[in-house]
């Protein structure tokens, strides 16, 4: 599938070490020079080209009219593909499901993990018939925590790349993998839980099957599988695009480059400024929508700590309340993780995209009408709370993925100064 609401376009895929297809690479730096702005988007929850090509095509297609009285702007496109994966049961607004589930560790999603963590598909396969059978036996419960650890790669190296923090202890192991499967697995049940409406059904979310400790089971391998991407994120950003985009200031050293991530792939453009040469100086704007990784990332010790400056605009973070993947199970999914050490003292852990930046004085704090209203600040990191437009989405993630929308693309071109 292409993109075909704007144009010119095109594909930038990353491998998981953050190698570019060369070919891509090469007619992306052969062929922006032309331009005055690159919009550059990354995915965060899409499994396959198609899906992202799908949200690239639904997000941008507002740009061109919004442009239509800006002549002097001659912007083109790209899309960042990268090997991620969502769930089967996290629906996203507006775009049909990818498989008729309702409960992570189906079929589908089986075969998806296998294609995104090679190298374990024995493993991958006993995970699945674990959480079919659900045993009763302890023991049981055990091996599904182990072949999980295995499966997702969790280790020193993994903790480490998944860090938001910096200091040491960032290689510690999670407790998410070596606390006791059988805690570990009610308190992520709880979390699930409180993901439902009075409007949904707790049964079927918890995959109604009456056993709540494998309903916390199945969300164990989701949150492990997303500590992977997470740290396959940041990899991907320092590594690879990071490096990209140091590549186009020297080819294309006048086209202004605008990031735009969702998600982990928020996580992935944040973190390419870490990766970015001291010698580029593109980077115009970047736009973080409801990002999976902590509001303290850019705060004093965080993994980030002044990378703020190594954009000529403004870092702008939107959020939600509505949105549960981050304001309940990602919360909790961190906290197990080790990550609850608070930059700002109350020991409390929170996502960029539920509450915006944290630990920041000087920054910013927007609701989405006022920032898309008369001014917009020039530079530093702003907070816009966007949960008028990004609040339609069921359990378990809500409004996570609910970011296509006009206003959002308003929000990108103001941040970057593309229009008034």
């Amino acid at each position: 599938m292409t993109v075909k609401s704007v144009q010119p376009y095109w594909d930038l895929t990353f491998d998981a070490e953050g190698d570019p297809d060369p070919e891509q690479r090469d007619a992306l730096l052969a062929h922006a020079a032309g331009h005055t702005d690159l919009v550059l988007f990354s995915h965060g929850w899409n499994n396959d080209l198609s899906s992202a090509c799908r949200l690239y095509d639904r997000f941008y297609a507002p740009f061109p009219g919004l442009l239509a009285a800006y002549p002097a702007v001659r912007p083109a496109y790209a899309g960042v593909h990268w090997p991620s994966m969502r769930f089967s049961d996290e629906p996203i607004a507006d775009f049909p499901r990818i498989a008729d589930v309702t409960v992570p560790g189906s079929g589908a999603d089986i075969a998806v993990l296998k294609r995104v963590l090679p190298g374990h598909d024995a493993e991958a396969d006993r995970i699945a018939e674990l959480l079919r059978r659900q045993p009763d036996e302890p023991e049981a419960l055990e091996e599904f925590a182990g072949l999980v650890r295995t499966l997702t790669g969790a280790g020193p190296v993994s903790a480490a790349l998944a860090q938001d923090f910096g200091g040491a202890g960032g290689g510690a192991l999670p407790a998410l993998f070596t606390g006791k499967p059988d805690a570990v697995c009610r308190e992520l049940a709880d979390a699930l839980a409180a993901t439902v409406g009075p409007e949904d059904d707790a049964e079927a979310l918890l995959g109604g099957v009456g056993k709540k400790i494998w309903a916390g089971a199945r969300e164990m391998l989701r949150q492990a599988t997303y500590f992977a991407m997470k740290g396959r994120a940041g990899r991907v950003g320092r590594a690879g695009l990071g490096p990209f985009l140091g590549q186009l200031a020297e080819c294309a050293p006048w086209t202004r480059v605008h990031l735009v991530g969702h998600s982990f792939g928020a996580r992935l453009v944040a973190f390419a400024l870490a990766g970015l040469p001291a010698t580029a100086h593109n980077v115009a704007s970047v736009t973080l929508l409801q990002g999976a990784f902590s509001h303290s990332a850019f705060s004093p010790g965080g993994a980030l700590d002044g990378m703020q400056h190594r954009v000529h605009g403004p870092v702008v973070a939107g959020h939600s309340r509505h949105d549960s993947a981050l304001g309940v199970l990602y919360p909790l999914a961190s906290r197990l993780s080790g990550d609850d050490r608070s930059l700002l003292g109350d020991g409390r852990w929170g996502a960029l995209g539920h509450d915006g930046f944290h630990g920041l004085p000087a920054s910013p704090a927007l609701p989405l009408a006022a920032a898309l209203g008369k001014g917009f600040p020039p530079a530093g990191c702003v907070s816009v709370d966007a949960s008028a437009a990004v609040c339609h989405g069921g359990p378990p993630c809500g409004a996570h993925s609910d970011i296509c929308h006009p206003e959002l693309a308003r929000l990108v071109l103001r941040a970057g100064a593309l229009i008034a």
